[in-house]
């Protein structure tokens, strides 16, 4: 997806903040492609990852207005090769007794798991990069897609790759 930009913006816990926050984006115009929240690990904030078409309005300004609500403690973007992004599925597939072993194998190639057995249909479970996800589906419509809830991306910034540099300390001579 392109043009594109994922921020993790850290609010407090209150109640309203995202309902707040929905609300800006509505009234700025601004297209949200995906939007998830939690609480993070103090139970003082909760995380809200907003997917942004930044085609309906300049990233600048989104931020700006965000740092405007008053329960925004800290907005970051994350670059697309800056961050770690992942997103779950739950997808219910037809699957008739001919078909079944077809689309188990495939729910075994995208490290997926069946979490629910019918009849004729099948719940899966998928959880793994958007385009993963999106590949996935695509495989799926051919045998026919029931149902489908994605939860939109969670995104953290990537770790330093480069160990740091220890100085090195010369002892004096005794």
């Amino acid at each position: 997806m392109s043009g594109h930009h994922t921020l993790s913006v850290l609010v407090e816990n209150k109640a309203g903040v995202l309902a707040r926050v929905a609300q800006l984006f509505s009234r700025r115009g601004y297209n949200i492609y995906s939007l998830a929240v939690a609480p993070t690990d103090d139970d003082r904030f909760s995380r809200i990852t907003i997917v942004v078409d930044v085609e309906s309005s300049p990233l600048e300004q989104i931020t700006k207005q965000l740092f405007k609500l008053i329960n925004v403690v800290k907005i970051s973007e994350l670059a697309p090769d800056q961050a770690v992004e992942r997103e779950l599925m739950l997808l219910t597939v037809t699957a008739s007794p001919d078909a079944r072993s077809q689309v188990i194998e495939l729910v075994q190639v995208f490290n997926g798991t069946i979490v629910d057995v019918g009849h004729d249909q099948l719940t899966v479970m998928l959880a793994g990069q958007p385009v993963k996800l999106d590949d996935f589906e695509d495989l799926m419509r051919a045998y026919g897609i029931v149902e489908l809830q994605r939860t939109g991306r969670v995104a953290l910034p990537r770790l330093e790759r480069q160990a740091p540099r220890l100085r090195s300390v010369k002892g004096k001579a005794g």
